[in-house]
């Protein structure tokens, strides 16, 4: 197939790139560089640097016209999308529905997106919560988010241009950026390594649903051929806290440092897990990778980042 990825250069991205590389897929990666990494892009890939919201992204729909549309490019900051609402839904909303018009005229059969379960289900409920839960976004882009998917039931309705929404939980794995607002994996993992001190947010006891960058991969590779007009949560069923996170990590990483708590992050989510077992019977997906493993290997990958350039 011919596949054009939006911000293929990024963490989650490239990552999917690699896969559908490896598959034999012809792929375009579009990227604006402002968080990826041109190294991360593979080289048998072909590379547009551009953001999702320029005519060059367009051009490059039309030009390459691929079979599939996999958008990951974003704004994906929430603090920035609560300072500044509208340059997020710029870049979120309308940069997506320049995509999905771009698509829908240039014979794309499929849409799949980078969804996101914890934002847009916000304070939630029901753990784990399923897909039918009350989407109640608390940022605007957690709000952002959910309208996209939207827009693709619009385009499926109405041109017939299939979709799958992959709502993630909190991905973490090799190429996350250390220095981002968002991966606290990351970020305890490169300090710790380095031997600096590593904050824990309020409590600790704050909750997520870690689910591994490898896995996460191979849900997109499924969503290719698999859950037309469906959004599908992708993540563990299993609550972690940060202070368990914290520690593995310390553990892990051979550090001695004692738990340094700070101030509370203002409107964190307390609570935040997905139950799987929709991509299960729709994506024949499951989660392989325990937190440990991915935590070793998310270890290993910022080891030799360390050791063969001295910096992220």
């Amino acid at each position: 197939m011919r596949i054009l990825i939006t911000g293929g250069a990024g963490f989650i991205g490239s990552n999917v790139a690699d896969a559908y590389v490896g598959l034999g897929h012809e792929v375009m990666v579009i990227d604006n560089l402002s968080s990826g990494k041109k190294e991360y892009v593979p080289a048998a890939a072909r590379f547009v640097l551009c953001d999702v919201t320029s005519d060059t992204a367009t051009e490059a729909v039309r030009t390459f016209r691929p079979e599939i549309v996999n958008h990951h490019a974003a704004q994906i900051n929430v603090r920035a999308s609560v300072a500044d609402p509208q340059f997020d839904a710029q870049v979120n909303i309308l940069g997506s529905i320049r995509l999905l018009e771009a698509a829908r005229l240039n014979g794309v059969r499929k849409f799949i997106f980078a969804s996101s379960g914890g934002a847009g289900y916000g304070e939630q409920e029901r753990f784990p919560a399923e897909e039918t839960h009350p989407i109640r976004p608390v940022s605007p882009y957690g709000a952002a988010k959910m309208s996209v998917e939207l827009y693709m039931n619009y385009y499926r309705a109405q041109y017939g241009l299939e979709y799958t929404a992959l709502r993630y939980s909190n991905v973490y794995g090799p190429r996350q950026d250390p220095h981002g607002e968002a991966g606290v994996v990351a970020i305890f993992a490169e300090r710790l390594l380095r031997g600096q001190g590593a904050i824990v947010n309020g409590d600790g006891e704050q909750t997520r649903d870690y689910v591994f960058v490898g896995d996460l991969v191979r849900a997109n590779v499924s969503a290719l051929t698999r859950g037309d007009g469906m959004s599908i949560n992708i993540g563990t069923g299993v609550e972690t806290s940060v202070n368990t996170v914290f520690r593995l990590i310390r553990d892990l990483a051979g550090s001695s440092q004692e738990e340094i708590h700070g101030p509370a992050m203002p409107g964190e989510q307390r609570r935040s897990c997905l139950e799987n077992r929709m991509a299960s019977f729709e994506l024949g997906w499951y989660p392989e990778t325990s937190l440990e493993e991915g935590l070793a290997r998310t270890l290993d990958f910022f080891r030799e980042k360390i050791r063969n350039t001295g910096k992220w």
